[in-house]
């Protein structure tokens, strides 16, 4: 058991801060001086982060702290602990942990003793979430959506039934492909895909995944994808749509074509009402 009694203890302290995710007007006044204030800023990007600090006048010395030396940074700064220096730790927009690193060092300075305290500010899935329409709680925050497919529906097939809001993050390679294999997967379900938080061209798109299929064009930044929970079990009568799909095939499309079709009209996840169609016959 480990009692941290942030502001009594004297220790050195770690701080995670958040920084803004595109808009500088969210920097808060407590993050800027605690920048200011400590002895050392352990940054993601120093090139980024050094943009920063110059707009806030702050000149605290920077180091570097990414996923590629993380272990290795971690112990460094363990060992300026040593010297009762304190320390801030950010990534290049929003919380550190979050989808970036710092696990690792913050494991390291609990287990040495420190002092761990973040520093309130901007998060993107946050913003995201409050704001897609959606129900906000419970959810979970599941990180980046896979690259490959392969990976990305095995992802999706372990997530599905999760009974709460999901959120995701993901770049633009791809987009469509990747919102063709969540509607696969997951079926049609009600979705809001925000690009661009705090900037001038933040944009929401609300709907179902076949909506939002459609109403994507080709836009730069990566996105936030919020997904609905599944639907209540007992609401899709499946062995109803075999007879639908049969229909289908006797007009003399192909049963996997038929599949598709069926699973767009009533929709619900082409995975599983293949599954059950091929179960059943």
């Amino acid at each position: 058991m480990i009692k941290q009694q942030s502001f009594k203890n004297g220790l050195p302290t770690l701080y995670l801060v958040a920084t803004p995710i595109g808009n500088l007007q969210e920097m808060s006044p407590r993050a800027i001086e605690v920048l200011k204030s400590v002895d050392v800023v352990a940054a993601e990007d120093t090139r980024n982060t050094g943009k920063l600090l110059q707009h806030f006048e702050i000149k605290t010395k920077l180091i570097s702290h990414h996923a590629h030396n993380e272990k290795e940074s971690a112990q460094g700064i363990l060992e300026l602990f040593k010297e009762h220096e304190s320390i801030a730790l950010v990534s290049d927009a929003g919380y550190p942990l979050i989808s970036d690193p710092g696990q690792t060092l913050v494991t390291d300075v609990i287990a040495a003793g420190y002092n761990v305290v973040p520093i309130s500010g901007p998060s993107a899935f946050l913003n995201a979430l409050v704001a897609s329409g959606l129900v906000a709680q419970p959810f979970a925050f599941m990180g980046f959506l896979e690259h490959k497919e392969s990976q990305l529906k095995k992802q999706l097939e372990t997530n599905k039934d999760l009974p709460m809001t999901t959120i995701y993050y993901l770049s633009v390679h791809k987009l469509a492909k990747t919102l063709e294999i969540v509607y696969d997967v997951l079926g049609d379900r009600q979705i809001c895909l925000v690009r661009e938080l705090t900037k001038m061209h933040e944009e929401f798109i609300r709907g179902t995944v076949s909506e939002v299929i459609e109403a994507i064009e080709v836009i730069k930044g990566e996105f936030v994808l919020v997904i609905d929970k599944r639907q209540e079990i007992g609401v899709i009568d499946f062995s109803s749509l075999v007879t639908q799909i049969d229909d289908e095939i006797a007009t003399g499309n192909s049963i996997s074509r038929s599949i598709s079709t069926i699973a767009k009209r009533n929709k619900v996840s082409k995975n599983e009402l293949y599954a059950y169609y091929h179960d059943e016959k």
